[in-house]
């Protein structure tokens, strides 16, 4: 299993970034998907999953802070994840992680990880 992310860099507060995640080694389209961020001296936050279109509901869910901001999605046909991130904040700066959930759906935890890649939100 191997996730790449890329997309991040440094915008202006009130800008916006698409982060995407290419996947290979296993059936992408099976699988719930996640973006989790950590913000620098923070632990590890949630920010959105998004399930199995093929073999779950294809349910999006994000967490409060992000919600109507960000905008999770996949594309199956290329084995990608995406996050889109509009009206960015300083509070979004944080390195984004993209993670593949244990199952076709979001709550069976993150078993394989992303290397990252870093969101600068600053004026």
């Amino acid at each position: 299993v191997q996730l790449v992310e890329s997309g991040g860099g440094s915008v202006q507060p009130g800008g916006s970034l698409r982060l995407s995640c290419a996947a290979s080694g296993f059936t992408f389209s099976n699988y719930a998907m996640h973006w989790v961020r950590q913000a620098p001296g923070k632990g590890l936050e949630w920010v959105s999953s998004i399930n199995s279109i093929n073999s779950a509901d294809g349910r999006t869910m994000y967490v409060d802070s992000v919600k109507g901001r960000f905008t999770i999605s996949r594309d199956n046909a290329k084995n990608t994840l995406y996050l889109q991130m509009n009206n960015l904040k300083p509070e979004d700066t944080a390195v984004y992680y993209c993670a593949k959930s244990g199952s076709a759906w979001s709550d069976y935890g993150m078993d394989y990880w992303g290397k990252g890649t870093l969101v600068t939100v600053s004026s």
